[in-house]
């Protein structure tokens, strides 16, 4: 498989890609940076915020919910405006959003973690329903949370710890006792960033410092491995009009500049279709 960058714009820490169904148009973040970025029409777009930024979901056509470092935010992609939907960890200084993902029942799940790699300083919670529940404590760097196609699991990782875990999910999309480990990378030394699932339940997961992008099958199998020219692969995310283009943001965050592409956002097609991202229920 062939890959080529999509965007050329050097992210500190590119992050949350999303392929808005409607608009048929990505967009993703830079994490350090206070940046989303996206593209229409060819035109390069972007906004500036206050405070870190991490990850979306859309509301309808012209609004996003976005999760910053204090909390979750109604974006309006027209105007640039901000309106406030709840709080997230807004009085803990140390700690700031990262990766993050609607569910299928238009719940929305965000990690947080610290601003300085604070060791457990994270969790993972889930918004749904007007309110906002802590799912996992002590978590250092949430990442890879995607949900299977048949609504019967969630999945999520702490990157150092190297393992994504699967979590049974219940009627309504709450956790359903204790999650398991689906995939153990500990062995190989990988380091499990954003992952996405595909229409036939594959897990495709950027893997921090491997310059790839891996798939495992939903049993947890090594699939195959796609070699990027960034060594940070941060998260992927499949669009296009068929859903066979998978997107892959990266990091530049200390990396030399004349190394490579670090940072920059990059695609590829696939054979097999992403699914369409939930609609985030406000």
């Amino acid at each position: 498989m062939n890959v080529s960058v999509f965007d050329t714009r050097t992210c500190i820490l590119g992050e949350g890609p999303l392929w808005h169904p409607i608009r048929k148009q990505l967009f993703w973040f830079d994490i350090i940076g206070k940046k989303l970025l996206s593209q229409s029409n060819g035109e390069k777009l972007e906004w500036q915020f206050e405070e870190c930024v991490s990850a979306a979901g859309w509301i309808d056509t012209e609004t996003l919910l976005v999760a910053s470092e204090t909390g979750l935010y109604r974006f309006d992609i027209s105007s640039g405006e901000m309106t406030h939907v709840i709080d997230l960890e807004k009085d803990n200084i140390v700690t700031r959003s990262n990766d993050g993902r609607a569910d299928p029942w238009g719940g929305f799940w965000i990690g947080t973690m610290g601003k300085r790699l604070e060791p457990r300083a994270g969790a993972i919670y889930r918004y749904y329903n007007g309110s906002i529940t802590k799912l996992y404590s002590d978590i250092s760097i949430p990442n890879a949370i995607c949900f299977s196609p048949d609504k019967k699991f969630g999945y999520f990782a702490d990157t150092g710890a190297q393992q994504i875990m699967r979590q049974e999910l219940d009627h309504n999309g709450w956790p359903k006792g204790e999650p398991e480990v689906l995939i153990d990378l500990r062995n190989e030394g990988i380091n499990p960033d954003g992952a996405v699932t595909d229409r036939e339940g594959n897990i495709w997961n950027s893997q921090w410092g491997a310059s790839r992008v891996a798939c495992y099958g939903s049993d947890g199998s090594f699939k195959l491995a796609i070699d990027l020219p960034a060594s940070q692969s941060t998260c992927p995310a499949f669009g296009g009009e068929d859903l066979k283009t998978l997107f892959m943001t990266s990091a530049a965050e200390g990396l030399q500049p004349d190394t490579g592409p670090h940072g920059q956002t990059f695609l590829l097609s696939s054979e097999i279709a992403g699914l369409p991202e939930p609609q985030a229920k406000i």
